[in-house]
């Protein structure tokens, strides 16, 4: 929970229903998803739904959002960057909920 809102942060993984209690959530999902994507149709229809949703200067703030964590988070794996000791502490409980440490991050920690 945080700002005394509760989400559902499977939707991350696409194990989540809804808008996993952020305004717009699936719209948000479904456009970045879009983005990474090979579907230029998909992508038309999601761009679409979601600025009719948030408006254009929200589309464009998702868009930002979307290209910078997949540049950052990249770079981060092509580097690969650990995870802060307090972030990987505070972030037990939802990675092991998400299924995260699959992925063996805390191999690089």
């Amino acid at each position: 929970m945080t700002h005394n809102r509760a989400y559902d942060l499977n939707a991350v993984t696409g194990g989540g229903l809804g808008d996993a209690g952020v305004p717009h959530g699936r719209l948000l999902v479904e456009f970045a998803e879009a983005v990474l994507g090979e579907d230029e149709e998909v992508l038309n229809h999601a761009r679409a739904a979601l600025g009719a949703a948030i408006g254009p200067a929200g589309l464009v703030d998702a868009a930002a959002v979307v290209g910078l964590f997949n540049a950052i988070d990249r770079v981060a794996d092509a580097t690969g960057i650990p995870l802060e000791a307090e972030k990987l502490e505070t972030s037990a409980d939802f990675r092991a909920a998400l299924g995260v440490d699959r992925f063996d991050v805390g191999a690089r920690v």
